[in-house]
């Protein structure tokens, strides 16, 4: 029977076939496969390094259709393509000028010394290169970065890490110590998140590889289950580790849009983007551009219907929400008390005041941080195993980690929230009463950004930098933020603030519709650029110039050099 219906097949295919030239025949196979890999390709794209898919319309989408994009790429190669291209790459001259400008009389040191230098000869030169500081952080004039930098504090964090200079938990029975306050981190972690008796995790390097840890779990999860190309589903404010995740580990990033008035994720645009393919729900709490958090209850609610893992992202702000209720500043749910959320990442090194290099990643159950782990049970020098990307780690680090946690205590953590809390939202309150400018969302925790429907806000930005002032720059919308620490608390720090915006944000209303100039009008060209390619590239130079050893123009006056913002 099957044979009679493969000879009926040939039989028609030769019929329709015979009055067709050999070339049409060829030719029409060879459109026919172009056209079957194009499809394939296009439902089964992995991420790039450079391209996210988008769901739904984006805030300030930079082309409508592809018609359009290849017609702005155009652009690229005529006078006006030539003039952008030009104006980037001063900006990258400047930007070299900035970073690498020396003082008078000072050079780089290119090879190892002929014979070493006496431990007094080392701090000479240790406090020459500390006069190359111009940003005065411990002032308060700086948004984040430095989250408290108290002396007392110092000093213990330099003693405890001297003492576990030379530890490796990678050697847990050559440093017991250490694998202890490294568990103990971890447990105090999952406590403060509340936590039940099965919830685990792991000291790591930062918030990118507690996200990329929680990114390759699921991954491997998702694998598991048979799905060949995972996605990750989060908002469009999400922390850039989450591409960086995609690119490492061959995911597709799926960005979700925001609410345009409260700037916290669309839930609804996330359940429709949940498919077969789905590995992860994220949620932020806070979210990083605008101090906004997330619906977690709500996606949560998705991640229980759709039996998925959720992670809740806290790097920036985790250790100031699990103190905000005892505070006087209670939030809606957003830890392991609610159902469906799996995994959760914090910083201790920003609002966890421990010194920088430290994160942890929470998981609800062992299981799942199981699959975090990495195991290479046949190498030669014995069975590797490690629990997050390094191998060897810094013992000192996680000492001076665990002894912060023990000097704060419950106490110092929920004053200094209650005093970082009180003057963002000062700072929030005052800035809505400046005509001009407007506050996004509704932010309940320590940053609080500003954009305008008036005037270009990186005259702003450019305006605040000539006072002193370093503030993370933002794009898509075009806004700036300050994140509030510590530093931010100190008498008169948050008064001189809000006088400064609202006197420059006076001067430019004046004149609103003048031309941006300097950084503010480059990152104000970069966003318009449909070839992200060329921003890339841009930014490529940017930390190539973070490795040069050779002297710039010592003409060129500094910039705001903000790494987080380029």
């Amino acid at each position: 029977m099957i044979l009679l219906y493969l000879q009926e097949g040939r039989r028609q295919v030769n019929q329709r076939c015979a009055d067709l030239e050999p070339w049409q025949i060829i030719g029409a196979t060879f459109i026919t496969t172009l056209g079957a890999i194009w499809v394939k390709g296009f439902l089964f794209q992995r991420e790039s390094n450079f391209h996210t898919r988008h769901i739904g319309k984006e805030i300030d989408k930079i082309s409508e259709d592809d018609t359009q994009e290849m017609s702005c790429i155009a652009v690229l190669f005529t006078p006006v393509g030539c003039s952008i291209q030009s104006q980037l790459n001063k900006a990258l001259d400047d930007m070299s000028a900035s970073l690498c400008t020396l003082k008078e009389g000072m050079s780089y040191t290119k090879q190892l010394p002929s014979k070493g230098l006496s431990q007094s000869q080392v701090l000479d030169k240790i406090r020459e290169y500390e006069t190359l500081n111009e940003v005065q952080w411990e002032k308060g004039c700086v948004s984040g970065a430095v989250y408290w930098g108290d002396e007392s504090l110092t000093k213990l964090l330099v003693k405890v890490y001297g003492d576990f200079a030379w530890s490796n938990p990678l050697h847990p029975d050559i440093f017991p110590g250490v694998r202890k306050m490294e568990a103990e981190v971890v447990r105090m972690a999952c406590t403060l998140f509340q936590g039940g008796p099965d919830s685990c995790g792991t000291v790591t390097s930062g918030g990118t590889e507690s996200i990329l840890m929680a990114c390759k779990a699921y991954r491997d999860m998702a694998y598991e289950r048979g799905v060949e190309y995972p996605e990750i589903i989060a908002p469009v404010s999400v922390h850039a580790a989450f591409n960086k995740a995609a690119h490492y580990f061959g995911m597709k990033l799926v960005h979700i849009p925001l609410d345009k008035k409260t700037m916290k994720v669309d839930v609804k645009a996330m359940r429709r983007a949940i498919n077969k393919n789905t590995a992860m729900l994220v949620c932020s709490a806070p979210q990083f551009p605008h101090g906004i958090m997330d619906p977690v209850e709500e996606v949560g609610k998705l991640a229980v219907r759709y039996n998925l893992p959720l992670h809740v992202d806290a790097c920036l702000g985790g250790f100031l929400i699990v103190f905000m209720a005892k505070a006087g500043y209670p939030l809606a749910p957003f830890d392991f008390r609610v159902k469906g959320v799996t995994s959760i990442s914090a910083d201790t090194h920003k609002y966890g005041y421990a010194p920088k290099g430290s994160s942890v990643i929470l998981y609800s159950d062992k299981k799942y941080r199981h699959y975090q782990y990495f195991v290479a049970p046949d190498w030669q020098g014995g069975i590797y195993a490690s629990p997050s990307v390094a191998g060897s780690r810094p013992g000192g680090i996680i000492a001076a980690c665990w002894a912060t946690m023990m000097h704060m205590g419950e106490n110092g953590y929920v004053d200094a929230t209650r005093q970082i809390v009180t003057t963002a939202r000062r700072i929030k309150t005052e800035v809505r009463k400046v005509k001009g400018v407007f506050v996004f969302g509704d932010p309940e925790v320590s940053v609080v950004a500003i954009g305008s429907d008036v005037f270009d806000i990186f005259r702003l930005s450019n305006a605040l930098t000539s006072k002193g002032w370093n503030l993370n720059t933002l794009q898509y919308p075009s806004s700036i933020h300050i994140c509030c620490t510590v530093l931010h608390t100190q008498p008169g720090v948050a008064d001189r603030f809000i006088h400064d915006v609202k006197e420059q944000v006076a001067i430019i209303m004046k004149n609103p519709k003048e031309k941006t100039t300097g950084m503010g009008a480059i990152y104000g060209m970069a966003q318009s650029i449909p070839d992200r390619s060329m921003v890339t590239e841009i930014s490529r130079g940017f930390l190539d110039c973070l490795y040069s050893t050779e002297v710039a123009n010592s003409n060129v006056s500094h910039m705001n050099g903000n790494g987080k913002a380029h």
